[in-house]
Order: C-alpha cells, then structure tokens, then sequence
C-alpha cells in the first residue's frame, strides 16, 4: 500500500485519540466538579456531574463511586417511602456497576450491605458482609455486623413469644430488672429451630470481631445480647444461668473498655 492512501487512514487515527483524550478531560472536569458539589452536600447537583463524568468516559471508576455514594447519601435509612426506596436502589444498583468493573472494590461492597441493613433486608446484608470477609479475612467490621444482624433477626422472636405467653416482665425488677422469668420448656421448640442456628453464628461470628479487635467494646456489648438469646432457649437451668453469667462477663468488659477508650480520647486531646 502506498503511503499517500495511509494518510487518510492516520488521520481519522489521530482524531480519534484526540477526540478521546478530550472526552477523557472532560470526564475528569465533571468529576471535580461533582466532588465539590458533594463536599458541600449538593447531592442532586453532584450527580448530574458524575453521570456526565460516567457518559464521558465509562472507565472513570472514581465518577461511579461517587456517583453511588451520591445516591446512598440521600437515602433516608429505614424509610420505606416509594421514593426513598428508589433511592436506595438506585444507590445499589450504581454500587454494582462499581463492582463489576472492580469485584474486591470493599467500599462498594460495604456500602451495599449497609443499605440492604438499613432496609431491614438481613439475608442480603449478610450476603455482602461475608463477601468482604473473603477478601478482608482480618477485617473485624464484616464479622461485627454479621453478628448485630442475627440478634437482630432473633430478639424481635423472643420478645413476641414472650408477651403471646406473657413472660415479658422480670421477677425482680429492682435487683435483676434485665433477667427475664425463662420461657417455658413446652414453647421453646420452635424458637430453638428458628433461632439457634443464628445464635451460633452469631456468637461465633462476634468472638471473631473480637479476637480481631480486642478493645471493641460495641462488639462486647452484642457478644451480652447475643449470650441473652442463647439463654433463651436453653432448657437446662444449669446451661441458661451459665450463658446469663458470660452476658454479664461481657457487659462489665464493655464498661471497662469504653471507660478505658474514653480516658486514652481525653488524654490524647490534652496533649494536643
């Protein structure tokens, strides 16, 4: 092929790149410019930004993030509103297509769960949590979580087959008000198929939290709720008073380490 025919050839070439280049510039102009609209909470301005960005140049993965976390920040957690629910899928579905062009993105995943959370979708919650246990092994959040979501799950089951048996009222209300009277044995049935299997999960899933993270005195304080509903269901005396005892076990460490967080606070801030 002679050269004067690849003239015209290398010419649509170089339009392209520059062409390319300049959508690329473009993209990163809205993307800024999103980023500031955000800073200041405009969050509808922020992202007709980032959807620019997304349009200019798909393989921006900052415009996208953004553009989710945009979305995630107007949605009103526990709102069951048609629109607000919009919102809120309109969040995930962004974060999804973060995680399509990045699949360990932890940020996108967290933020998922933390929706499906907020809408009381437990099993997707926990879905996404365990993702990031897969890739952050050493990461004591993920486990946390799984653990509040499956007390979560649990205690509103107690609670509503202790008032359908009226057994919701503690014998010593002064001395023991949170030691509630047992459930009887010939009800517990149900409640043990249901509620055992989280029990476990989450106790196990909490005393990882805390092997990971010591001093995390809010994982103490669900490892206490979660010993409660073991004791629950618990048909040998013997066996409930023992989980009774490691809930307190755990609430005194959690006083201790909360006042332990709050001197290390106050001592870092006189020092500054």
């Amino acid at each position: 092929m002679k050269l004067y025919k690849l003239a015209p050839l290398c010419g649509a070439l170089l339009l392209a790149l520059i062409s390319c280049g300049c959508s690329r510039l473009k993209a990163r102009d809205q993307l800024n410019k999103g980023v500031a609209a955000f800073r200041n909470a405009q969050f509808q301005q922020a992202i007709m930004h980032f959807k620019s960005a997304v349009a200019l140049d798909p393989t921006l993965l900052n415009a996208r993030l953004y553009l989710a976390t945009a979305y995630e920040n107007q949605y009103i957690p526990g709102g069951d509103s048609p629109d607000n629910l919009k919102i809120a899928q309109q969040a995930i579905d962004a974060f999804e297509e973060v995680l399509k062009m990045d699949p360990g993105n932890t940020t996108a995943i967290a933020s998922v769960a933390t929706i499906y959370y907020n809408m009381k979708k437990f099993d997707k919650a926990k879905e996404y949590q365990q993702r990031r246990i897969q890739i952050e092994p050493s990461n004591p959040e993920p486990y946390y979580w799984i653990g509040v979501m499956d007390w979560a799950v649990c205690f509103p089951r107690t609670q509503q087959l202790r008032r359908d048996l009226h057994v919701d009222a503690p014998k010593d209300p002064v001395n023991h008000p949170d030691v509630l009277p047992p459930i009887p044995k010939k009800a517990l049935a149900d409640l043990t198929e249901q509620n055992g299997p989280l029990v476990d999960e989450g106790i196990k899933a909490l005393s990882k939290a805390i092997e990971l993270k010591p001093n995390g005195y809010d994982t103490m304080a669900y490892l206490n709720l979660m010993y409660r509903q073991k004791a629950e269901i618990e048909s040998d005396p013997d066996a409930r008073e023992a989980d009774i005892k490691q809930a307190e076990d755990w609430i005194d460490k959690y006083v201790g380490a909360k006042k332990a967080a709050a001197a290390a606070a106050a001592a870092s801030a006189s020092a500054q």
